[in-house]
């Protein structure tokens, strides 16, 4: 019980171990806690004494195979590799389905400078848990100069272990190939892992990956009519999500006192719905309330096409639509103001060339700055938003 309550990290471990192995001298613990301190001295004395401990652990419990680790590490901390690879081999022999022996083997093995040994261990430990995999392709990663050829040697062909890859590969910006493995599931092993699809979407649009977020994004189900060069529902004929979930297609800003926008059945231009907004004494400076992230090549050329009708639209300050760049929001290029007053569907395109490095535009609408309290009043609809390349 004193051993179980007491830290190596006390000051007075030493004692205290020393004390509990007293009253209990077939315990492995006590010898355990002791040894785990003295290791912590750092003097010759305190390293053979630790030593002289873990061995009386194992002597104690030789069935356990956390002790042969401890025992393990212990020796190679001592400059006796030999001994400490029997001592890890051991605590592999005595729990094969674990993970944890064969981690501290392939982590040792790899400090040994013996990587086809380390690895043979690693990939057994990555099959198993899924709490080591990550570690495992971490390691692979800077032992091999980030080579994924050799990174995906460790990688088993189920779907959690290429999902996995998938998404260790996103956190390193390598989104080819992370979708490349990604592509390698079938459709239905690609449902099964779905909330991986959009974690990697979201670590992508975080890293401004925009190119390959769109895709991760499509065949999550998070915005499963998203395309590249694509304006996501222009038309507004679908619903519009009011989940996060959501990367790639229109969002409101619906906390925004004197704007209210909704989809409108009663006016449009095609089909059967616009995007209707009306503002009650809009003060602002800024609106910002509608707007969607568009994936597109770095330093292409495009042209935004979009339809506008007004009605009783009255400001010094009328709406228009912006695009600015994802990485940081400044400003590529601007439409012309919405007509005020009351105007029939009209037109309105915009060509840009994204800026270099960028993989993705915000297409926003804000209105023409006209003082700190400039009231905007009045109704405006959207509708058949499309983008061409030029």
């Amino acid at each position: 019980m004193l051993a179980e309550l007491t830290s190596p990290n006390q000051d007075n471990s030493v004692e205290v171990g020393s004390f509990a192995a007293t009253l209990s001298p077939h315990d492995p613990l006590p010898r355990w806690l002791v040894a785990t301190k003295q290791k912590q001295i750092f003097s010759p004395e305190s390293t053979v004494a630790s030593l002289e401990n873990f061995e009386k652990a194992v002597r104690l419990a030789p069935n356990d195979f956390r002790w042969w680790i401890e025992l393990g590490r212990a020796l190679e901390q001592s400059d006796r590799p030999e001994d400490a690879e029997k001592a890890l081999r051991q605590a592999v022999l005595l729990a094969p389905a674990y993970t944890f022996p064969r981690w501290q083997l392939g982590n040792f093995y790899l400090r040994q400078e013996r990587p086809d040994e380390s690895f043979a261990e690693l990939i057994k430990t990555a099959e198993k848990s899924t709490v080591y995999r990550d570690q495992v392709f971490s390691l692979a990663w800077d032992y091999f100069d980030n080579d994924t050829a050799k990174v995906e040697e460790l990688a088993n062909s189920t779907p959690e272990s290429r999902a996995s890859l998938a998404k260790f590969y996103a956190s390193r910006s390598r989104p080819k190939d992370s979708l490349r493995i990604w592509n390698m599931l079938d459709d239905g092993q690609k449902a099964q892992n779905a909330s991986a699809a959009k974690v990697i979407a979201k670590i992508l649009i975080d890293k401004v990956l925009f190119n390959e977020a769109v895709e991760f994004a499509r065949q999550s189900g998070s915005d499963p009519d998203a395309r590249s060069e694509t304006i996501t529902n222009g038309d507004f004929e679908n619903p519009i999500a009011v989940t996060e979930d959501s990367l790639f297609g229109w969002k409101i800003n619906r906390t925004v006192g004197g704007v209210d926008t909704a989809a409108d059945s009663t006016v449009k231009r095609k089909g059967t719905r616009s995007l209707k907004t009306t503002f009650r004494n809009f003060e602002k400076p800024m609106v910002y309330t509608i707007h969607q992230t568009v994936s597109l090549e770095t330093q292409g050329s495009y042209r935004l096409n979009f339809w506008v009708r007004t009605e009783n639209l009255k400001s010094g300050g009328p709406p228009f639509l912006e695009i600015a760049d994802c990485r940081n929001e400044k400003v590529v290029k601007s439409s012309i103001p919405f007509p005020v007053g009351t105007s029939d569907w009209q037109e309105i395109s915009v060509e840009f060339i994204v800026p270099e490095g960028c993989q993705g535009i915000v297409v926003r609408t804000t209105r023409v700055y006209c003082g700190e309290q400039c009231p905007l009043v009045g109704t405006f609809w959207y509708d058949d938003f499309n983008i061409v390349r030029q």
